[in-house]
């Protein structure tokens, strides 16, 4: 092992945290469940900072961090989803936009060329709403009752950079492989 294996190990262990954190919330140990949840957010900057600071970033982190934090989301909001804490719709709707934007990258990649992504603004601000909105339902099933119109607020708004979010990366990504798709790998 060598120091600038660092993020990638960090990105590791926050994958591997996720089973704890769904053990956690399916047992209503939510006091538990926010402290593991919040120790990946933290870990999730450390890996990020190591890596872009030192110049320690690799292919490998690179699939690592954003499949980390896509694994404790998606999994956070199914269990949360079938605990009714955060409403099945919302799921439903959070799943299918990851879903639509994971099988139109591959399918870009791997049809038309090698995929640089680089998440939209309004994508950077659905992921920071879901982390809100999981680390809200969590402190108000558990330690922390918090006033109604926040999770309602947060809902709403998940729900409408869901939207945005997954609309727009439908529209700039088949734009690009409707002009690129001629030259592509066929």
């Amino acid at each position: 092992m060598r120091l600038r294996d660092l993020p990638n190990i960090i990105s590791v262990i926050r994958l591997v945290a996720v089973a704890p954190v769904v053990y956690l919330l399916l047992v209503g140990e939510f006091g538990w469940a926010l402290v593991l949840f919040a120790f990946a957010g933290v870990s999730d900057g450390l890996d990020g900072f190591l890596a872009k600071h030192y110049g320690w970033q690799t292919r490998l982190g690179g699939i690592l961090d954003p499949l980390a934090d896509k694994a404790l989301l998606v999994c956070s909001f199914l269990v949360l989803g079938s605990l009714g804490i955060i409403p099945v719709w919302l799921v439903v709707a959070v799943v299918s936009r990851d879903l639509v934007i994971v099988v139109g990258a591959v399918l870009y990649n791997y049809r038309i060329e090698a995929l640089e992504a680089a998440p939209l603004p309004a994508s950077k601000l659905n992921t920071l709403l879901q982390i809100l909105l999981v680390v809200a339902v969590i402190m108000d099933a558990g330690p922390y009752p918090l006033p109604e119109v926040v999770i309602l607020s947060l809902v709403w708004g998940c729900l409408a950079t869901v939207v945005v979010s997954g609309t727009q990366y439908v529209w700039v990504w088949g734009r690009k492989a409707a002009l690129r798709g001629g030259a592509g790998r066929g």
